[in-house]
């Protein structure tokens, strides 16, 4: 999950790591409700990595713990490092 203040952007993987759907969700319970259960239309959800559990994350998380889902904090990619190298595609 990538969150914000006002919103959070999840996304679905298989167990391969392809993405099987994004959606953006409020940053409120409702939203929180609503995440999970778009999540679980697409099978067992086990464990969420959520970024900033310790800030704009904390509370998904927490909701999530209290479902039965395992959490692990991702870490986000450094922003400054980000527009230093641009959007330049990696070569090999």
């Amino acid at each position: 999950m990538d969150t914000h203040r006002d919103a959070h952007v999840a996304a679905v993987l298989s167990l391969v790591g392809e993405v099987i759907g994004t959606q953006e969700f409020p940053a409120s319970a409702a939203g929180y409700r609503n995440l999970l259960g778009w999540a679980r239309a697409s099978g067992t959800v086990r464990r969420a990595g959520v970024e900033g559990t310790g800030s704009f994350g904390a509370t998904l998380s927490r909701y999530l713990l209290a479902q039965g889902v395992d959490v692990f904090d991702v870490n986000r990619f450094d922003r400054a490092d980000r527009r230093r190298r641009g959007n330049r595609p990696t070569r090999c």
